[in-house]
């Protein structure tokens, strides 16, 4: 069931709420939390979609802020409230309220907000794009427990990293760490097959993509061993590969499906390892509420930290220094074999401190 309202108010809207659930025979409120999404008319369409998905596996009241740019000084001074309320079929199984803000009203969003939230439920707001630099201290952002971005959509994804490291506050999460969340899984368990420790990891993805400086964060502050970031030309992330005193352990999906774990004296096994969809990653954040501290841990960590221990950016596979080398080229993955050949360099690299995984 839909209802379209023009020039309305947030009691208006709350009317419409009950008297649509009543038309369709559902007069309690079986939902667990509100969900509102901030974004523009041209991303409304796909965080709707996806969020209705995730409504499947969490029934939410869904409040969608889409801000209206007015064309003139004239409008811009004219405050005005349009919604659109969903229930039933039209809504997946919670409740969708859209709203459109016009003119001055537009500045003041929470007051529009604040009298549709679900009473004593949690509260978790969306951004999908334009996220603000400091989420916690935005005017919508302070009404919710959790405060979901998204780097990947950011101009600059690397630098937005730096930013959300210096403006973080319990709460705050990012889709760019929930994207490695079966990577990171992976990992961990296969560091939990062998009785090795780690002594240097290499993160191999495509260039702007800010879940591959979030894993090699994540490895470099959970192993204190050196992690080097290179680049490939994806999809997305490609490979980690972590030098061990018993051999490398390899994890390498080179077409975003399928990918390969390949641990010293061991068979090659094949691993499930799609990209997620947007779905997806919104119903995993809201399966917790509670801080995510390995999250602030691998943030804080830092990007420029990172870098400085890697000497700088690696140059992608392909490209060529100037005396026509190919710098960027993977360097071939020694067959297993049942003992290793400790040369200069595996000693010199024996004596660096390093730490056994701990698994999350």
């Amino acid at each position: 069931m839909k209802t379209d309202l023009t020039d309305t108010t947030a009691s208006k809207i709350n009317k419409a709420l009950v008297k649509a659930r009543r038309a369709i025979g559902t007069p309690a409120v079986g939902m667990v939390l509100t969900l509102v999404i901030v974004t523009d008319e041209e991303n409304a369409y796909d965080a709707l979609k996806a969020a209705g998905d995730a409504s499947r596996e969490h029934p939410s009241r869904t409040l969608v802020v889409i801000k209206r740019v007015s064309r003139s000084p004239r409008d811009r001074t004219q405050s005005r409230l349009d919604a659109e309320v969903r229930v039933g079929a039209d809504a997946g199984t919670g409740e969708t309220v859209v709203l459109r803000l016009h003119g001055e009203v537009v500045d003041h969003a929470q007051s529009v907000v604040l009298p549709l939230l679900l009473p004593d439920a949690p509260v978790v707001v969306w951004w999908p794009v334009n996220a603000p630099l400091d989420p916690a201290n935005d005017p919508l952002g302070a009404l919710a427990q959790r405060r979901v971005t998204d780097t990947y959509a950011c101009e600059q994804p690397v630098k937005e990293l730096a930013a959300r490291a210096d403006a973080y506050t319990p709460g705050d999460t990012d889709l760019s760490w929930t994207r490695i969340t079966p990577w990171r899984s992976m990992l961990a368990a296969a560091l939990d097959q062998v009785a090795c420790q780690v002594q240097a990891v290499e993160v191999e993805g495509e260039e702007f993509n800010p879940s591959c400086e979030l894993l090699a964060m994540w490895l470099a502050d959970r192993l204190d061993v050196p992690v080097r970031r290179t680049r490939s030309a994806g999809p997305g992330l490609t490979a980690v590969r972590m030098d061990t005193d018993c051999g490398p352990i390899v994890l390498d999906r080179a077409d975003g499906s399928l990918a390969t774990l390949a641990v010293q004296g061991q068979p090659k096994r094949a691993v499930a390892l799609k990209r997620r969809d947007t779905a997806e990653l919104i119903a995993e954040e809201l399966r917790r509420l509670d801080p995510d501290d390995t999250y602030a841990s691998a943030l804080r960590y830092g990007v420029e930290r990172l870098k400085q221990e890697n000497g700088g950016d690696a140059p992608a596979k392909g490209e060529r220094d100037a005396g026509g080398r190919n710098t960027g080229e993977r360097e071939a993955v020694p067959a297993p074999v049942e003992s290793v050949a400790k040369g200069p360099a595996a000693e010199a690299t024996a004596e660096a401190p390093v730490k056994r995984a701990a698994a999350k």
